[in-house]
């Protein structure tokens, strides 16, 4: 099973296994990674599952939409260029080993 690792801002990490077709907010939710909150469930309207794709990794997901570029706009922590919002990335064998950063805040 590909596997993703969440790297809190103290740089502690946590390995997740994710079933491909998942969403890594999804996954951390299931897993209690922390600063990860999805409270829309993971429709792509609340920003609460920002994360920081490692710049190693953004080749391989998939376009942001619109959507997702709306409300990242709209961010509690820093939008950087490897933004993404964690509710619209689905694991994929492809992208074992994902390494992604989670903000300081999500509120």
């Amino acid at each position: 099973m590909p596997r993703v690792v969440f790297v809190q801002p103290t740089g502690e990490s946590q390995t997740v296994d994710v079933a491909p077709g998942t969403s890594l907010m999804t996954a951390a939710v299931k897993h209690g990674v922390e600063g990860i909150i999805g409270e829309c469930g993971g429709v792509c309207m609340c920003a609460t599952c920002h994360i920081y794709v490692r710049e190693e990794f953004l080749d391989r997901l998939p376009a942001i939409r619109d959507t997702e570029e709306a409300v990242l706009d709209v961010t509690n922590a820093e939008r950087l260029p490897n933004s993404r919002l964690s509710c619209q990335i689905k694991m994929t064998e492809a992208l074992d080993g994902l390494t992604v950063e989670i903000p300081p805040s999500q509120r």
